[in-house]
């Protein structure tokens, strides 16, 4: 099943969930609500080969647990993404086994069109 792994309460989520096609067959699953498995994070690491391109180093905690001025390494990545759900970089589509990241302008047109 194509699934968006998003926060309800971001507004960027929510425009670009309204950005989708109408008729786009996903499961939606809210981060904060339903907090991530490590086999859920595990997947997405298999699709895309890294945790720390799943990683949001805009996250407020990033900073305030004064991450920027660390070397964190990939278990680092994975521990905070299993943590706490701001850490993950939103939102992720899955859709026919690849893996969509972040909100930039180029990753929503290629899920519109992955979706259509």
């Amino acid at each position: 099943m194509n699934t968006i792994y998003y926060l309800a309460s971001c507004d960027t989520c929510r425009k670009i969930i309204k950005s989708l096609p109408k008729d786009a067959k996903l499961k939606y699953h809210d981060i904060k609500q339903d907090p991530l498995t490590e086999k859920e994070i595990d997947e997405m690491y298999n699709l895309c080969g890294s945790y720390e391109a799943l990683f949001s180093k805009r996250a407020q905690l990033y900073k305030q647990l004064g991450l920027k001025d660390k070397n964190l390494t990939e278990v680092d990545f994975k521990k905070y993404l299993l943590e706490h759900y701001t850490f993950l970089s939103r939102p992720v589509f899955i859709i026919d086994d690849k893996i969509y990241i972040g909100n930039s302008q180029k990753v929503i047109n290629e899920v519109i069109s992955a979706l259509s």
